[in-house]
């Protein structure tokens, strides 16, 4: 039997974006796995899930992508000993790039907001798709679903312009030295406050929004239309 199970998005994220990003930061002083080691096993991952992706699901995955360009670019940083400056653009340049992908599924049949939030994993699709019908509110919950994914890229955005600043504020060493690994961890330690909270917040007031949305086109509570 074909295995036709489609890939959660956030361990997808997790696998390329994250887990390579703390690698890189955290494993590439001397005393672990050295600069060119973390970055080659920081490559590695998101290597494998896009050639993963290729081989099972013949398609090239935007966030295997993603995570290839955006080690490459740091570690590139660190081992060509560029302007720390090129990180800054490299930190806002990676959600901005995914945040832009938010705003261009907007525009297709699925848009990203379908995929992550509104997904039959945590909503009761079926049942809220029959009241939708019943009531003639598929096209309205649509276009809502569409501000939703605008609200989503929008938190994308927000943590493109904070890593900027923060990035700029923080790493002012040079690259390749210790002090400039020590900052790049410092970075990553605010980041979670600085960044991910607010971010974290957009993200449950898109969660309101579409809970509020369900609630009028399809008359359906939350605990209604959540999958038990």
């Amino acid at each position: 039997m074909t295995d036709t199970a489609k890939p959660n998005p956030l361990i997808e994220l997790l696998i390329t974006l994250i887990i390579p990003s703390i690698i890189l930061m955290k494993l590439s002083g001397p005393e672990n796995l050295g600069v060119v080691n973390a970055l080659l096993l920081a490559l590695a991952l998101p290597l494998f899930w896009g050639a993963r992706s290729l081989l099972r699901e013949r398609r090239v995955n935007l966030f295997a992508v993603l995570g290839l360009v955006s080690i490459l670019l740091t570690g590139g940083i660190g081992l060509l000993q560029l302007d720390t400056q090129w990180l800054a653009v490299k930190e806002a340049a990676v959600p901005g790039l995914i945040g832009l992908a938010v705003l261009v599924s907007a525009y297709t049949s699925k848009p990203l907001v379908r995929v992550l939030l509104f997904s039959p994993a945590l909503m009761n699709v079926e049942r809220i798709q029959e009241n939708l019908d019943r009531r003639g509110n598929a096209a309205s919950f649509e276009t809502r679903l569409k501000a939703a994914t605008w609200m989503l890229g929008g938190s994308f955005f927000f943590s493109s312009v904070m890593n900027y600043f923060l990035a700029t504020w923080i790493v002012t060493s040079p690259a390749g030295t210790p002090a400039f690994n020590e900052e790049l961890g410092r970075l990553t330690l605010l980041s979670y406050p600085v960044i991910a909270l607010p971010s974290m917040l957009i993200v449950m007031a898109v969660l309101y929004y579409l809970a509020r949305t369900i609630h009028e086109l399809a008359g359906l509570k939350l605990t209604e239309a959540i999958k038990h």
